[in-house]
């Protein structure tokens, strides 16, 4: 990959903290796909995942990225229930389209990216509606829970 390639991938990507947070509220407020990835620092797993997950975000420019260290912002998140690294979360408005650990590697991230970008907002809605437990994880409701 070259250097500017990187360098363009890299800031597609917002790495969730503090300073990060308010961007991620505006992009909750709007209709856009947001796809993050929920990781921890010591995964060696997540480590190796980032450049594709970048790669990933390098494909989609339209939509939004987030990586998210679950125990960097565990003030920020609350608990996170992940059963294993890495775990995708994509989200359009107030609609959890997928929420759950994928193996690493490129083309089922983007293949899942694809398939909930193809998707009316009635029936992301459906969808959502009808997967209960991949609600369990919805980023705008629980950045409201641990602000209040």
């Amino acid at each position: 990959m070259s250097l500017s390639l990187f360098a363009l991938c890299s800031m597609s990507i917002l790495t969730l903290n503090a300073d990060t947070l308010p961007r991620l509220q505006q992009w909750l407020r709007s209709d856009d796909l947001l796809v993050a990835c929920l990781c921890a620092a010591w995964c060696d797993v997540c480590r190796d995942y980032r450049p594709q997950f970048e790669e990933l975000a390098a494909l989609h420019p339209d939509k939004h990225f987030l990586w998210i260290d679950i125990e960097d912002q565990s003030d920020l998140l609350g608990d996170i229930d992940v059963e294993n690294f890495p775990t995708l979360l994509i989200q359009r408005s107030a609609h959890v389209a997928f929420f759950g650990s994928v193996q690493p590697g490129m083309q089922l991230a983007d293949r899942l990216v694809q398939a909930q970008a193809a998707l009316s907002g009635e029936e992301l809605a459906r969808m959502a509606s009808s997967h209960a437990h991949e609600q369990q994880f919805h980023l705008r409701r629980r950045l409201d829970d641990a602000a209040a």
